[in-house]
This record gives C-alpha cells, sequence and structure tokens, in this order.
C-alpha cells in the first residue's frame, strides 16, 4: 500500500508541477506585459491631456488676443476709455497664456521653440500697441489701426500650432488604437492559457477520482492536493481579471464570478434565483451563433473566442469577447470566459469617424494630401476623386518634388524652398507650374508641416496642395485688363492736355530761336564776342535737351509700355508733373503751393504709373477747383516721411470738397461725379498704388474742399548705399 501511494504521488505531482510552474509564468508574464502596457497608456493619457491643455491655451490665447485687438481697435477710433476698463486684465491674460503655453510645449522641441517666438512676438506687439494707445493723438489713424492689424501675425504663428497639435492628436489615436489592440490580445492570451490550465486541471482532478475509486487509500493521500488545486482555480475565477462563467449546454449559468455579474448588470440573487440565462442574455440576431456555438462544443469540447453581444439587465447591449470548453467529468457542463469590449469598440468607433472627417476635409478642403519621408520622398499620395488630370497612382511615389516634371519656380527658388525644408521648418503656399496634358501650365499650391517622432528625430513631412491654375488665369486676365484701361486712361488724359503740352513745347523752341539771334547779332559785331556767342549755343543746346525730355516724357506716359521696376526721385517725378500741368494752373488762376520733404531715399517701382497717378489727381483737382465758385483757387502738394519709413503723397484743393458718402465710393470702378466722366481714374490710380505696396485714401480738407493721399514704400539707406557700390555708373 505505501508503495502504491508513492507511486501515485508521484504520478500526480510531475503534472501539478508543471500546471503550477505555467500558471507562475503566467502570471509574471502578465504581470510583466500588463505593467509595461499600464506604463504605455499612462503616457499615452498624458499626451493627450498635455494636447488638450495646449489646444485650449492656444484657443483661449486666440480669444484674448481678438479681445485685446476689439478694445484697441474700438479705442482708436473713438478715442472712448470705456473700450480700456479691461485692458490691463486682457494683456496680462495674454502673457500669461503664452507662459502657459510654454510650459505645456516644453518637451515638444518644435512647439516650444514656436511657443517662446509666439510669447516674444506677443509681448513686442502688446508694447508696441500700449504705445500707440498712449500717444494715439500724435499717431494718423491708419498707421495706429495698421499696427493693430499686425496681430494677425500672432493669429498664424497659433494657426501653425494648433494644427501642429491636431496631427499630434491624430498620432495619438493611432497609438490608442494599438494599445486598445494589445490590451484586447494580452486578455484573450491570458483567459485562453487560464481556460486550458482549468481544463487540464479539471481533467486531472477527474482522472484523480477514477483513481480514488479503485484506491481509497491513495485518494485519502491525494485528497490534500485535490482541494489545494481547487482553490487555485477558485482564486483565479475570484481574481475577476475578467468574466468566468460555469453553464450548462441548454444555456443555465451555474456559477459566474462577480466580474461577469457587474459587466451585466445583474445581483447574486439574479443568478441564484435562475433568472441569469445565456440564451436570455443573447439578442435575437446573435443565437444561430449561439447554436453553432453548441454544436462545435459537442463536436471538439472547445471553441476559439469570438465577438457577440450580451443584453445588460436595463436593457441595453454591451460587446463581448467570449470562448469556452467542456468540463470533462460532464459532457453536458462546461467553462468559460467574457470580455468587455465596450472600450474597443468605442475607440475604433471614435478612430473610424475621425478617419472619416479627415477624409472629407481633404477631399473638400484640398485637391492632395501627400506625405514624404526624411529624404523628401514621396510615400504617400491622395488625390481628390474632383481632381482632373491627376497623376497616376503611385507615378510619384519615391521620387521627391523637384525630380517630377515641372515649368515653375526657378532654380532660385527651388533653392530656397529646399533650405526651408533641410531646415524642418513649416512652410504655406509653396506655389509652383507642372506642365498640363494641354501642353500649358498647371498651377499647385502646396503646404506641409514636419514630422517627427516621439524621440524628436525628423521622419518627414505631411501637407496638402491646391490646384490653384483658374485662380492664377483669373489674375493675369485682371492685370491684362487694368493695364488696358490704364492705357486708355493716359490717353484721355494726354488729351485734355493738349494746350499745356503745346505750351511746355512751345517754351524752349521760343528761347532757341531768341538764342540764335542774339548768337547771330554777336557774331555780326565787329569784332565778334565768341565769349557771348559760346553762351548762347550753349542755351541753345539746353533749351532743345528741355524740349526733347518733354516731347520724351509724353511719349512715355501715352505709349502702352509694360511695368517697370525703376528706382528714382519721388519730388522729381511729381515736379515733372507739376510743369506738364503748369499751363493749365496758369489759365485758370490757380495757386500752386508745393512743400516736398528733402533728403527722401529713392522710389522703387514703374515710374511712368506712378507719375500718371499724380497727374490725375491734378486735374482733377484743377478740374474740380474751376467747376466751383469759391474765390480762392489753391492747390498743394506735399511729401514727407511716414512713421513706418515709406513717403506720404498729399494733394488737396480748394474746390467744393467730397460728401462724407463718396470718400470711399469715388475709388469704386465706373462712379463719377463728372457729366462726361469714365469713372475709372481713381480706381486705376488706387490699383495701381497697391501695386506697388501703398494706400490710398480721400477726406475732406478742413479748409474747404478735398484730400487726397497715398503712400509709397522707400528704399532702406544701407540698401541704396549698397547698390549704389555695387553699381557706382547708377
Amino acid at each position: 500500500m505505501p508503495v502504491s501511494l508513492s507511486q501515485s504521488f508521484r504520478w500526480f505531482a510531475r503534472p501539478l508541477v508543471l500546471v503550477v510552474a505555467a500558471l507562475l509564468t503566467t502570471v509574471v508574464a502578465s504581470g510583466f506585459f500588463g505593467f509595461q502596457y499600464w506604463q504605455e497608456k499612462q503616457a499615452a493619457n498624458l499626451a493627450h491631456e498635455r494636447n488638450r491643455e495646449v489646444l485650449e491655451t492656444l484657443e483661449r490665447l486666440k480669444t484674448v488676443i481678438a479681445d485685446v485687438e476689439a478694445q484697441r481697435r474700438g479705442y482708436l477710433l473713438t478715442l472712448d476709455p470705456h473700450y480700456l476698463k479691461a485692458y490691463g486684465v486682457s494683456d496680462e491674460s495674454v502673457r500669461r497664456d503664452a507662459q502657459a503655453l510654454q510650459t505645456l510645449v516644453a518637451g515638444d522641441p518644435l512647439q516650444s521653440h514656436r511657443a517662446g517666438h509666439l510669447a516674444a512676438t506677443v509681448a513686442a506687439k502688446l508694447r508696441e500697441i500700449d504705445e500707440i494707445v498712449k500717444t494715439v493723438r500724435t499717431y494718423s489713424g491708419p498707421a495706429a489701426m495698421a499696427m493693430i492689424r499686425s496681430l494677425d501675425e500672432i493669429r498664424s504663428q497659433i494657426d501653425q500650432m494648433v494644427d501642429h497639435e491636431r496631427f499630434l492628436r491624430v498620432d495619438l489615436e493611432k497609438r490608442y488604437e494599438a494599445l486598445e489592440r494589445r490590451k484586447a490580445w494580452l486578455i484573450t492570451t491570458a483567459v485562453i492559457i487560464v481556460a486550458v490550465l482549468a481544463g487540464v486541471a479539471l481533467a486531472l482532478a477527474r482522472r484523480e477520482a477514477i483513481r480514488r475509486r479503485k484506491a481509497i487509500a491513495e485518494n485519502i493521500a491525494l485528497q490534500g492536493d485535490l482541494l489545494a488545486r481547487d482553490k487555485k482555480i477558485r482564486r483565479l475565477v475570484d481574481a475577476n481579471i475578467v468574466g468566468v462563467i460555469f453553464w450548462e449546454l441548454d444555456g443555465r449559468i451555474l456559477e459566474a464570478n462577480d466580474a461577469f455579474l457587474k459587466m451585466l448588470g445583474y445581483e447574486r440573487e439574479d443568478l441564484a434565483s435562475g433568472r441569469v440565462n445565456r440564451t436570455d442574455l443573447t439578442p435575437p440576431e446573435w443565437r444561430h451563433r449561439d447554436l453553432r456555438t453548441v454544436a462545435e462544443l459537442k463536436r471538439m469540447g472547445t471553441v476559439q473566442p469570438f465577438e457577440k453581444e450580451y443584453f445588460r439587465k436595463d436593457g441595453s447591449r454591451v460587446p463581448v469577447l467570449v470562448g469556452g470548453t467542456m468540463l470533462e467529468q460532464n459532457q453536458n457542463q462546461g467553462v468559460g470566459f467574457v470580455l468587455d469590449l465596450t472600450e474597443r469598440k468605442q475607440a475604433e468607433e471614435a478612430l473610424r469617424q475621425s478617419e472619416e472627417r479627415f477624409r472629407t476635409l481633404v477631399q473638400f478642403s484640398f485637391d492632395v494630401y501627400w506625405e514624404t519621408d526624411a529624404e523628401h520622398r514621396f510615400t504617400h499620395q491622395e488625390f481628390a476623386e474632383t481632381l482632373a488630370d491627376a497623376p497616376a497612382p503611385g507615378a510619384e511615389i519615391g521620387k521627391t518634388r523637384w525630380e517630377v516634371p515641372y515649368l515653375e519656380p526657378d532654380e532660385e527658388a527651388w533653392r530656397k524652398h529646399r533650405e526651408t525644408l533641410e531646415a524642418h521648418l513649416p512652410f504655406r503656399d509653396f506655389e509652383l507650374a507642372r506642365p498640363g496634358p494641354d501642353g500649358g501650365k498647371r498651377y499647385i499650391s502646396v503646404s506641409g508641416l514636419p514630422v517627427f517622432d516621439k524621440t524628436g528625430r525628423f521622419v518627414g513631412y505631411r501637407g496638402v496642395g491646391r490646384h490653384i491654375t483658374e485662380r492664377r488665369r483669373a489674375e493675369e486676365a485682371l492685370r491684362a485688363m487694368q493695364s488696358e484701361l490704364a492705357h486708355a486712361n493716359r490717353v484721355t488724359t494726354m488729351g485734355q492736355l493738349t494746350a499745356s503740352i503745346a505750351h511746355e513745347v512751345n517754351q524752349p523752341i521760343a528761347a532757341t530761336v531768341t538764342n540764335a539771334q542774339a548768337a547771330l547779332r554777336w557774331l555780326s559785331a565787329q569784332p565778334p564776342d565768341l565769349g557771348e556767342v559760346r553762351d548762347s549755343l550753349r542755351r541753345i543746346v539746353e533749351d532743345g535737351k528741355r524740349a526733347g525730355n518733354v516731347v520724351g516724357g509724353i511719349r512715355t506716359l501715352i505709349n502702352k509700355v509694360p511695368p517697370r521696376k525703376d528706382r528714382f526721385d519721388l519730388n522729381e517725378a511729381i515736379l515733372e508733373m507739376v510743369a506738364l500741368t503748369r499751363s493749365e494752373m496758369l489759365k485758370h488762376g490757380i495757386l500752386l503751393q508745393t512743400e516736398l520733404a528733402p533728403g527722401l531715399p529713392v522710389a522703387s517701382g514703374d515710374r511712368t504709373q506712378l507719375q500718371q497717378v499724380i497727374l490725375n489727381l491734378i486735374l482733377n483737382a484743377i478740374e474740380a477747383m474751376v467747376g466751383s465758385d469759391k474765390g480762392t483757387r489753391e492747390l498743394r502738394i506735399n511729401t514727407e516721411r511716414e512713421v513706418a519709413g515709406g513717403a506720404l503723397v498729399t494733394i488737396s484743393d480748394s474746390g467744393p470738397g467730397l460728401d462724407p458718402q463718396d470718400v470711399e465710393r469715388v475709388f469704386k470702378a465706373f462712379y463719377t461725379t463728372k457729366a462726361k466722366g469714365m469713372g475709372m481714374g481713381l480706381a486705376i490710380c488706387r490699383s495701381m498704388v497697391e501695386a506697388h505696396g501703398g494706400r490710398m485714401w480721400a477726406s475732406a480738407n478742413e479748409a474747404g474742399g478735398a484730400v487726397f493721399q497715398f503712400t509709397l514704400p522707400l528704399e532702406d539707406e544701407s540698401v541704396q548705399a549698397r547698390q549704389i557700390q555695387s553699381n557706382p555708373a547708377a
């Protein structure tokens, strides 16, 4: 009997050791992978929370910036102190949010750099605006408003940071999806191992029960081990890692752990009363799957994990992952696990909706979405369905943008763009032209953001592109039309100046004749006075040049020539137009006063176009004063240096003036107050000034009449000096 007992114990001990070792290995491995999963989940949660806080801070900062702008604009427009009540609070809020933003993005090198630059920009702009507010009565209204509008730079920086954070959010959602898949895989693997171990343990227990019936003595010796094993299994069930149920094939649930009951909202009393039945818990559309499960259990004794749904006690549904195996000692009973998939399903649905929103955004906002690697080679491209003549799928994958056939821009523009890419900086609206299937150009505007991995290593770019061919064609057509109208306006203006032109040309011709007669008299003298003759001839040459300059200026003004980029003296250009209209002023008794600021830097642009602007304004002023009954007719032309560094040209008259309602309407095309006017002169003038980077506006003259003003950018003195050094002949 002792020998039999010893052999029985050894037979039972070997598989028991293996089961315990496998169980411990499973627990340790589950603990390790679970801890690793927990760490990554915590990191993802922290990153998501930071992303949310950054976006909220950016939105709050954008709102406060708008409040600051509204307060300052209201004050600058009305000088009402009411707008400045919340002044200090808004400024402090802006600075506090900018500092909080720097703290939040400290771990992101690119965003940290942007936040630092944003904080510096905000501080600088607030100081500039504060200075304007303090000295608002010494600033011109347009200059102050221009400084307020400079807050658009801060909005642009905020938008760049928002776009970066939204791209990071997409990456976080992908990380969440990967974590949830890993979680399901870990739990499924652990549950399967637990279920298999439970089945093995139960099989061993059944075999031992058969042996116990053969030898009571051996059963008594092994009974303690069997109880210990049952306790371990019970402990696994009671651990509530996943839902565990014991059931019969007809659907009755015999036992369940707390995790399963909590999952479905039932109590122990419901289980004891028999109200918890697997068939009743299953929605009708899943019952055919249960019938297949029962057949599989009868045939194979186990069923692989599959997804289905259960009814909760309150009637709602819960998605679950279930699996099970039959108990060897009873061919009608089995054990199964149930895993709640609610969180995973919600994450999958959120990700699906996010992808649909993103795809919709791409389809309706852009024509192409693209991604490149660290070497700037295309790795992914998606074209909108509405995009005509899109490249073949995959035709540009593996190529850089400059390796794809293009017509524009030139090499210098590509060099600057590649410097931006190599510096891993974001870029917007980089325009290029590609050959179209019809032999023409297809213009595209491209924008992109750099992408970095979690270690801060640059991995490539993501961006979008827009098809702007129609816009470019419309712009070219508009420029051509404006050129035609400008030429027509010049011809019309020259027709009005025929008398003045004749007067200006006759003056040097008459002087030439007079000097020639004087030279003949000095030659006839005895002896001839050659010195006087030489002086007369020199004056004849000067008068001839002056007549040639007048004719040349008229020819240049009336000819249809393309825009040029000249460097010229603004005061000198104004004086030439004054000389051209002097006879008209004398004819109508108009007193001209000029006050031209000395030492202005040279202007840059099309001299002919800008002289046309000045000529139109002078002629409009003369015509307005001629038609007025006021006694004094006075025309003033002033130039002065702007605070921002440009030049301000002012032309005022003493005519009938402007209606306050007309100060903007006079610049509208085809609007005119003249009986025979075309209504295009002032509209063309404003477009010319704006094309040169300036502004034009009108106002009423306090002393009576109208005031027309426009600004032009001037070259910086240091730039001008360098250009003179590099080109002394200029």
